[in-house]
Order: structure tokens, then C-alpha cells, then sequence
């Protein structure tokens, strides 16, 4: 377990760490996961876990932003020519589903016992308020930021109780969060 302090390896010590709970998170579930555990899953002592993660609730928080990072990432690049606010939004929240829903690692997050977790890292992550905001294509004000607030809502709701398919999804964006957004820029 020395090679986990050295400083070649520290750099990634931490992903490797949240590689390993991201597992665990869709094998057991993420309220389930515990530091223990965690540490086994890596191959590091609980003392080396605790030297990058303060706590469980440390791990899946920068779990989630990482996630939130790659997602966003993704998700820009398939609505970058998409100028339009009210249909920028309707596709990055059908992107953000998408995505989500095709990685296990992911969709864990989201069934019933660990919705709650998922809600409330939603409701006070900046990452995934910026990453929200980035769909929107508004400036971090005031009320962007609240429009931001409410699209990842949106998002975790879809998550935590879809619709019957994308196409109900896409129509129910269209009729309710399209022209939101779309007068929220005018």
C-alpha cells in the first residue's frame, strides 16, 4: 500500500479511489457504500482513504461532480449550434437523461433508496448549477441562476420518476420547459 503515497501516484490516487466507490455505488448502492468499503474496493487502507476524503458524504460528492463534469461535457458539444433557449434546454436535458441513464455507474444515483442523496447534492452543487447554467446559455445572474436551479431539478426529477419514454419526455419539455427558457431570454 506504499505506492499509494508516493508523489508519481497522488495525482490519481483520488480517481482511483472514486473509481472504486462508483463500482460499489452500482453494485450495492449508494447509501449502502461505506468508507470500508470503499477503501477494500481501492486497495488502500482506510487512513490513505481519509487522507483524500474527509468523509462517505466527501466521496460522492466529488463523485457527482466529476460525473457532472464529464456529463456537462458531453452535453455542450451536442448542443453547441443549438442557439435557440427554448430548444438548447429541451436538448440538454434529453442529453443529460440520456447520458445518465446509459451508464450504471450513473443511474444508481437515481433508484428509489438513492434518489435522496442524489436530490440533495443536486440542490447544493455549484458544479451542477453551472453545468445547468451552461444549457441554458444564460450569464450567472440572479435569476439564471435560479433557472439553473430549477432545470437540474427538472433533470433529477425525470431521473428519480420518468416518463413513459423519451418522446412523452421530449413533448412534455416542449410544452413546459421550452418556452420558459424561451422567454426568460427575451
Amino acid at each position: 500500500m506504499s505506492d499509494w503515497l508516493g508523489d508519481a501516484r497522488s495525482l490519481s490516487a483520488a480517481e482511483r479511489i472514486l473509481d472504486a466507490a462508483a463500482g460499489l455505488f452500482a453494485e450495492r448502492g449508494v447509501g449502502a457504500t461505506q468508507m470500508g468499503d470503499i477503501a477494500k474496493a481501492a486497495g488502500c487502507s482506510r487512513a490513505t482513504l481519509y487522507r483524500y476524503f474527509e468523509s462517505r458524504q466527501a466521496v460522492q460528492l466529488a463523485f457527482v461532480h466529476r460525473a457532472a463534469r464529464q456529463i456537462g461535457a458531453r452535453v455542450a458539444t451536442e448542443i453547441a449550434g443549438i442557439s435557440e433557449p427554448g430548444e438548447r434546454a429541451v436538448a440538454g436535458v434529453l442529453a443529460s437523461l440520456r447520458a445518465v441513464r446509459a451508464d450504471p455507474l450513473l443511474i444508481a444515483w437515481f433508484r428509489p433508496g438513492d434518489a435522496g442523496l442524489a436530490i440533495e447534492i443536486a440542490q447544493t452543487s455549484q458544479v451542477i448549477e453551472a453545468i445547468a447554467g451552461s444549457v441554458t446559455g444564460a450569464a450567472p445572474d440572479g435569476d439564471a441562476t435560479l433557472l439553473a436551479r430549477w432545470l437540474t431539478r427538472a433533470i433529477v426529477s425525470l431521473l428519480t420518476v420518468p416518463g413513459r419514454d423519451e418522446a412523452e419526455e421530449s413533448q412534455m419539455l416542449h410544452r413546459f420547459i421550452a418556452p420558459l427558457f424561451s422567454s426568460a431570454h427575451r
